[in-house]
């Protein structure tokens, strides 16, 4: 699940979230939250980017264990995000990984009495709310997560026998616990709102992973994530902006959870693709490819390719979570083929094995030399979505500019747009309506 070098490479791999805001739109009365994505240094070079993204899609994509949960990707080391979370009655602060790629928010719990407010590595105290309740272990809710096996459900006495959880992620670490409710609560500039949070409290949980964070907030399609849960009270849709990071100083990232808080101008320059269905695989973004152009030049990629097949392999996921694109074999290799013909006169070898295409950049400063080819994605829908070439071509030396996209290394993956593709634009995931909306304005554009 778990989205380049210090020196230019402009991806969101590190964020630290902090719920600052309960924002009201000037237009209307919808209600929604604005969490502002801070930048995170060092950030990885593109070969590590690559090899934390390959990591993690080797765990996302299916496998044929069709009866076992889906792991996370969080703690692979690619497209961590950090959100500031307060749980409890009274609030108590956490730290936790967003992850796009599972649905289950959890949080490190203890059974000690020995609350220690002075903790610089914190973790939930249920004792110390008074608005923890697990779920009982035939509530309805406890068919939504993972049971442990040979997990025991008491039916026959008045005792409240909680849900257990038990949730793996890629690199085999996990959490097991309660599957419980608790209020959560969002610090504004205005005043202070709380919501009913269905999460794992987790008292047991094995390897090194999280990077000091005290637990993991799913943000997939399914019904226990953070964006379903919040998103039934604030408009069942969220929307990011992700920003150029070459641009100095660097501007404002934001995730806003709920209803559309964008004008008029901006909601007419919007396209829209309907969000696809895979029923094997629920809890991610797919969106439908009809086919790919460099410089207006349709490819020739059979419609197959971008299919999603009876066992749920294939189609195509939007994922803030990965940094580079990911293409399935055969578009890959006409993708490649169509910009090598384009840059001919100014292709260079890479100075690593991990990308194919590479450009001298000095060539490019002036009008009068080559230009990078642009690509665009004709979408389900007839929308079409034409990143500029700093979306996927990125600086992996002095003077050498890279192609980031990479073939998919696996028979039944699915192709992925990473964060570095989507950047510039506004995305807005409208669940409701099953659809995407992206636009430039409003994000990179006014």
């Amino acid at each position: 699940m778990v989205s380049l070098s210090p020196l230019s490479l402009h991806l969101l791999l590190f964020f630290h979230f902090t719920l600052t805001n309960l924002c009201t739109s000037q237009n209307t009365t919808t209600e929604y939250l604005k969490l502002p994505l801070l930048h995170k240094t060092p950030l990885p070079s593109p070969s590590q980017a690559l090899s934390s993204d390959t990591h993690r899609l080797s765990f996302l994509h299916p496998h044929h264990h069709l009866n076992s949960p889906i792991v996370s990707g969080a703690p692979s080391g690619s497209g961590q995000y950090f959100v500031s979370l307060l749980l409890g009655t009274p609030p108590q602060p956490l730290l936790l990984i967003a992850d796009t790629g599972s649905d289950l928010i959890w949080a490190k719990c203890s059974t000690s009495s020995n609350h220690n407010h002075q903790n610089l590595n914190p973790i939930f105290y249920p004792r110390f709310s008074s608005s923890f309740k697990p779920h009982h272990c035939y509530h309805s809710s406890c068919k939504l997560v993972p049971n442990p096996p040979h997990s025991h459900c008491n039916h026959t006495t008045p005792l409240h026998t909680p849900c257990h959880y038990l949730y793996s992620y890629a690199d085999n670490s996990s959490t097991s616990g309660f599957f419980s409710t608790e209020t959560a609560s969002f610090n504004t500039t205005t005043q202070k709102t709380t919501s009913s949070l269905s999460f794992g409290c987790g008292f047991w949980f094995s390897g090194t992973s999280f990077n000091g964070a005290q637990g993991v907030m799913g943000l997939g399609r399914g019904p226990i994530s953070f964006s379903s849960q919040l998103g039934r009270r604030f408009g069942n849709k969220f929307s990011y902006c992700l920003m150029d990071y070459t641009i100095s100083p660097p501007p404002t990232s934001y995730l806003t959870i709920g209803g559309s808080q964008n004008d008029d101008v901006v909601l007419s320059k919007m396209k829209f693709t309907p969000l696809q269905f895979n029923p094997l695989i629920q809890s991610f973004y797919y969106i439908g490819i009809k086919s790919i152009s460099v410089n207006n030049a349709k490819l020739r990629i059979h419609p197959s390719v971008w299919s999603i097949d009876k066992y749920g392999n294939g189609g195509t996921i939007i994922d803030s979570g990965t940094t580079l694109t990911f293409l399935a074999e055969q578009a890959y290799r006409q993708v490649i083929a169509a910009v090598k013909k384009r840059v001919r006169k100014i292709e260079i070898p890479s100075p690593t094995q991990d990308f194919e295409l590479c450009v001298n950049a000095s060539k490019l400063s002036s009008r009068s030399r080559p230009s990078l080819p642009r690509l665009s994605f004709e979408l389900v829908g007839k929308s079409v979505l034409s990143p500029p070439p700093t979306n996927y071509f990125i600086q992996t030396a002095e003077q050498v500019m890279c192609l980031a996209i990479q073939p998919v290394n696996s028979e039944n993956g699915f192709s992925v747009l990473g964060n570095l593709m989507q950047q510039g634009f506004l995305f807005e995931f409208d669940r409701d309506r099953s659809r995407l909306g992206f636009s430039r304005h409003g994000c990179a554009l006014p």
